[in-house]
């Protein structure tokens, strides 16, 4: 009884949405757009038309994840281990101010930074030309790294904030070097919140939109994209709700087989500590 209200509303909001996307992913395009009744798999056999999105969004997406792991981890350690009582406050509020202004706005912003009155006019004064990056994948994926770095910083840095110092000191009195204490005592530890950073982070980006059709100009485009024209241009929502299960199978396939391998590591490190 007690799990019955949060189960209806799982049910209400999560499986019935992918119930009707499913039914209307085997019927047919109307011949006014929208939805006809059928049952058929064509929908399915046209993926391969929409074969870039895939590719961008595969590619990127945990490309931009990976990014984020890397320049989020160090400074998250550093801001639970190393900084003092002053600095912690401040270097806080500096990962946190981003949310006060609206992602449009800090999107828009990085348009002007990467045109041409930006960085390429920067390097032009240095001697290097003709070097584009804004509507370039690259584009895209510093937009990725700076609208999604906080959101791995603050659960890394959780992590580590609850981590006990005195473990830290006892690797070393027992003669691990900082190299071993970190892979043995400090990663493994704070795992939880590499492992929450990383599913926000890659979840997000499986779906975005904003970012590359703002920095991607249309030429590097995600799913998110591809399912903004199906369902609001050409309004072939039959073909949209295919694309848009198959994007929940692949992320569903993704996270478990990541979550697959990180409870696997961590068996692997518990045995190692025994």
């Amino acid at each position: 009884m007690l799990l019955l209200p949060t189960t209806l509303w799982f049910l209400l909001l999560l499986v019935m949405p992918l119930v009707v996307i499913a039914v209307y992913s085997l019927g047919e395009r109307a011949p006014a757009g929208g939805y006809q009744p059928a049952l058929t798999l064509a929908q399915y056999a046209n993926l391969l038309a929409r074969l870039k999105a895939f590719t961008n969004t595969l590619t990127l997406a945990p490309l931009g994840t990976v990014i984020c792991i890397v320049i989020a981890y160090p400074f998250a350690y550093y801001l639970a281990v190393k900084a003092g009582r002053g600095a912690k406050p401040f270097l806080l509020t500096l990962v946190i101010i981003p949310f006060w202004t609206s992602f449009l706005i800090r999107t828009y912003a990085w348009i002007y930074i990467l045109g041409g009155q930006g960085i390429p006019r920067l390097l032009e004064m240095i001697g290097i030309e003709d070097y584009r990056l804004i509507y370039t994948p690259t584009a895209v994926l510093i937009g990725i790294v700076y609208g999604y770095l906080p959101l791995m910083v603050l659960p890394i840095y959780v992590s580590l904030e609850k981590l006990d110092k005195s473990l830290l000191e006892v690797s070393s009195d027992l003669g691990a070097n900082p190299v071993r204490t970190f892979f043995q005592v400090t990663l493994p530890l704070s795992a939880p919140g590499l492992v929450t950073g990383s599913l926000l982070v890659f979840i997000l980006l499986m779906g975005e939109y904003l970012i590359p059709a703002l920095l991607g100009g249309g030429k590097v485009y995600f799913v998110g994209n591809a399912l903004v024209d199906l369902f609001l241009q050409s309004r072939n929502w039959p073909f949209g709700s295919a694309v848009a299960i198959t994007l929940v199978g692949i992320m569903l396939a993704a996270i478990t087989l990541y979550l697959t391998l990180v409870g696997r590591d961590r068996g692997r490190q518990d045995v190692s500590v025994l």
